[in-house]
Order: C-alpha cells, then structure tokens, then sequence
C-alpha cells in the first residue's frame, strides 16, 4: 500500500485551503493558493515532470518558432 494516494493528496490540500480561508479570510485563502500552486511546479520540475524549456518555447519567450511564413 502506497503511503498517500491522489485522492488523500487532493483531501489534505482542500483541508488546508479551506482552514488558510478560515483563518486568514480571503486574502489567506489566496495566499495559500498562489504558494500552493508554486510549490506544485516546483515539485513537478524535481520530479522531472515538467520541462521548462518545453514551456517556453510554447509560449514563444525563447526566440524559436519566429522563422514563420506570412
């Protein structure tokens, strides 16, 4: 038995948002929402799950993809 599945995962980090909402209002509910999701890609860029290069090329921020036909 693994020791924590998605499931329990998404439970604690909706029991935790709902007491940072309780406790810091609005405001604190944000708060922890904006670190959450950071600590989110972080996590996933150690992984190995996330390529940030990948992601800025999509956006076009690295400079490739500019050689166009118009």
């Amino acid at each position: 038995m693994s020791l924590s599945t998605n499931t329990q995962i998404g439970l604690i980090a909706g029991l935790v948002l709902a007491i940072a909402g309780i406790v810091g209002g609005f405001g604190g509910f944000v708060l922890a929402l904006i670190l959450g999701a950071i600590g989110l890609g972080v996590g996933r860029w150690l992984d190995g799950d996330l390529d940030l290069s990948e992601l800025s090329e999509r956006s076009g921020l690295s400079g490739r993809g500019r050689d166009k036909v118009r």
